[in-house]
């Protein structure tokens, strides 16, 4: 059974940072794509980063120069580091695996996500 399992969600303060963690079970977590999602209430759930399985990186244009993804596949552990984090970052960030395709698009399993509060 595959599980994706997020961690590192909180609350913080306009200008902090925060590192969230997606650790992957059941599946060969390097045959596969990682992304990052999150959704705020009252929206739609969007992609905020993407890496593929040869480390290639897509961002948001709203977290571009501001959060990293990256992952560890010894760990079989996704991870975003996110800096400079704004009131508008506030939203249940999940993790996301994908087999192929376009970064954002055909899922095959998400994890339950974790929340990140921004207080300005």
């Amino acid at each position: 059974q595959v599980q994706l399992v997020e961690s590192g969600g909180g609350s913080v303060q306009a200008g902090g940072s925060l590192r969230l963690s997606c650790a992957a079970s059941g599946l060969v977590y390097s045959s596969y794509s990682m992304a990052w999602f999150r959704q705020a209430p009252g929206k739609e759930r969007e992609g905020v980063a993407c890496i593929d399985r040869t480390d290639r990186t897509v961002y948001a244009d709203s977290v571009k120069g501001r959060f990293t993804i990256s992952r560890d596949n010894a760990m079989n552990t996704l991870f975003l580091q996110m800096n400079s984090l704004k009131p508008e970052d506030t939203a249940m960030y999940y993790c996301a695996a994908y087999r192929s395709g376009a970064c954002y698009v055909g899922m095959n399993y998400w994890g339950k996500g974790t929340l990140v509060t921004i207080t300005s």
